[in-house]
């Protein structure tokens, strides 16, 4: 393991290391995502997952007088296949660090956020991440091509700005998915895959699948040994990894968000769909679907909520993609996103090195927004 300074002002440092310190794990587990007037959660799993990235993850840090006070993580991967095929970095775990102040009156109880002004601050670490050979990844050069990307609330105005400074430029669009069902029942054909020849089977599928896709990426498909098949006379007609996620979701914009944290949690059964204290869910990453048998995604969905002892799913789709349309209009997905009311998410790219007709193909293709990454 390895941490080190490589900008140093005054009582300031900016460090990059190839792990979270438990200062660093501090500053991120009392983050609160999202912008004022849209969605606001917490998550809930940040240590597991950051062990999940192994050694494919770098932060870079803003300590004050030696205390971490921000961090940003950089996941390194090779994405998307044919032109569309570049080491990659995905950034996530932007967090710097703010005031919580509580009111804890009997009728009221919320936690109010203030941030810090220290945009000036983000911006000269995420300026790091136009050189991402200073991360220590053997396999980036200085003069290698090179996408570093992050998704972004399109609500956000303040992180649409800082990551506009900083060179990102939009490219697409996605949206939330939920599943649900009140009592999931399990289905005979669904099966959880376990043998490496399955598992090198379900991957020459997704790669089939998301052939066309920016950002595809296998890592992290298999997680936790949760992949689950639908098969039809042994042949696998739907797939998807299943990864138990936890979110504390403190707003939710608009009148469905008002029945989303004051009906649902209250209610006998929609609570078993949705509680913002502890919104318990699966996150789907890797869904495969042979064409034209989309409508089976609704029964290996609810067949593996029932194998795993959740209500819930969410996935996060490119709105402009094939299977975002067959999911909208032809399968089933239960009470809770009838009830949705998702603003977009923004997918935002830095490309390093290219001509402007390397990048232009990205603009066209639908991006793939990794489940995983939002766990």
């Amino acid at each position: 393991m390895f941490e080190r300074t490589i900008i140093e002002h005054k009582d300031l440092e900016v460090r990059v290391s190839d792990h979270a310190t438990e200062g660093m794990i501090e500053v991120l587990n009392r983050a609160v995502q999202g912008s004022e007037g849209g969605l606001r959660f917490q998550l809930r799993n940040i240590p597991s997952r950051i062990a999940a990235y192994g050694d494919q993850i770098r932060f870079v840090s803003l300590y004050r007088k030696n205390k971490v006070t921000g961090t940003v993580g950089s996941c390194y991967r090779i994405t998307g296949q044919g032109r569309l095929r570049y080491p990659s970095s995905y950034l996530r775990y932007l967090a710097f660090d703010s005031v919580y102040q509580s009111d804890i009156s009997y009728s009221k109880k919320k936690e109010i956020i203030r941030s810090e002004k220290d945009d000036s601050f983000k911006k000269k670490t995420l300026d790091i991440f136009s050189k991402p050979h200073l991360l220590d990844f053997n396999q980036i050069g200085e003069n290698d091509k090179h996408i570093m990307y992050a998704f972004v609330e399109s609500m956000n105005e303040r992180s649409k700005n800082l990551i506009h400074q900083v060179g990102y430029e939009y490219i697409r669009s996605f949206l939330t998915v939920a599943f649900s069902r009140f009592k999931p029942l399990s289905d005979p054909r669904v099966t959880r895959i376990t043998t490496p020849e399955e598992k090198e089977l379900m991957k020459e599928l997704l790669l089939d699948y998301y052939r066309d896709y920016s950002l595809f990426s296998t890592d992290h498909i298999f997680h936790g040994d949760k992949y689950y098949v639908l098969k039809e006379g042994g042949e696998v007609v739907a797939g998807v990894s299943a990864i138990p996620s936890m979110y504390k979701v403190y707003d939710m914009p608009g009148v469905w968000g008002w029945i989303y944290m004051k009906v649902l949690p209250k209610a006998p059964y929609l609570k078993r769909l949705f509680h913002p204290e502890e919104f318990r869910h699966l996150v789907f990453h890797a869904i495969y679907c042979k064409r034209g048998r989309e409508e089976l995604l609704a029964n290996l969905f609810e067949s593996v909520c029932a194998a795993e002892g959740f209500y819930t799913g969410l996935t996060w789709l490119d709105d402009r993609s094939h299977l975002f349309e067959k999911l909208r209009s032809g399968v089933k997905m239960g009470a809770l996103n009838r009830m949705l009311n998702a603003k977009p998410g923004l997918v935002y790219t830095r490309f390093l090195n290219f001509t402007d007709e390397e990048k232009e193909v990205f603009y066209d293709a639908p991006a793939y927004i990794s489940g995983f990454d939002f766990s």
